[in-house]
């Protein structure tokens, strides 16, 4: 069976998600985290791709994104998982040695309702859901905590969302996903489906050519079970 078709037209927000190569551990280092996110202020400012959202764990990482050009989302991810790559292996002295992602990027487009909040806490409390801290705005690596200390450093890497965060988005966020939430979320992982409600879906479908994404594939694990 061939890959699921992927969106990459302008006018949706993304959920972007890309893994290291058999799930080796890529972020060692407060260093190995704060390189990265260099690497992603510069695609940011280079693409002038509209960040909304990130968690950068220690095997892989969350965007979501919001391209104004067709093909933006493409070029955006693409520079950023091969410059990373090739100063990870320099930083390392290891250069040719081995591939650091597991291929190419996963991605679905994000309807701009309930589900685009769904989406974005799904992503800030990433580092919650796998323990590696007892509440989602102290992972140091991710928008939740530099919008939760009021910080000016992440202005601008990060770009305003288009609808206002809930009142009590923290509390909101330290939440677990409800089951319907999470396997919601698999599908369009692990499919590059349209996430939204039903007409919104099939709207969505048509009009970027998605319908494969949607063709049953066994069940799927719950995303909030995992990372």
């Amino acid at each position: 069976m061939g890959r699921p078709k992927r969106a990459a037209q302008a006018g949706y927000i993304y959920h972007v998600l890309n893994r290291a190569n058999a799930r080796m551990t890529i972020f060692e280092t407060d260093e190995d985290y704060a390189a990265f996110e260099r690497i992603l202020s510069e695609a940011v400012e280079q693409f002038q791709m509209r960040l909304l959202s990130y968690c950068l764990m220690p095997n892989h990482w969350h965007l979501v994104v919001y391209p104004s050009e067709d093909g933006q989302l493409s070029r955006f991810t693409g520079w950023l998982t091969l410059t990373h790559t090739q100063r990870w292996h320099a930083h390392r002295k290891s250069t040719g040695s081995g591939h650091v992602y597991q291929g190419r990027f996963k991605s679905f487009p994000i309807q701009e309702d309930e589900h685009f909040y769904t989406v974005c806490r799904y992503v800030e409390r990433n580092a919650l859901t796998a323990k590696l801290v007892k509440r989602a705005e102290d992972w140091r690596w991710g928008s939740l905590y530099h919008w939760n200390q009021g910080t000016t450093e992440p202005q601008p890497l990060l770009s305003p969302w288009p609808q206002r965060r809930k009142p009590g988005w923290l509390e909101h966020v330290n939440q677990c996903l409800t089951d319907h939430e999470a396997q919601a979320l698999t599908r369009s992982i692990q499919r590059g489906a349209p996430f939204g409600d039903k007409e919104w879906t099939e709207k969505t479908v048509q009009q970027l050519d998605l319908g494969s994404t949607l063709k049953p594939r066994g069940r799927p694990r719950k995303a909030d079970k995992g990372s």
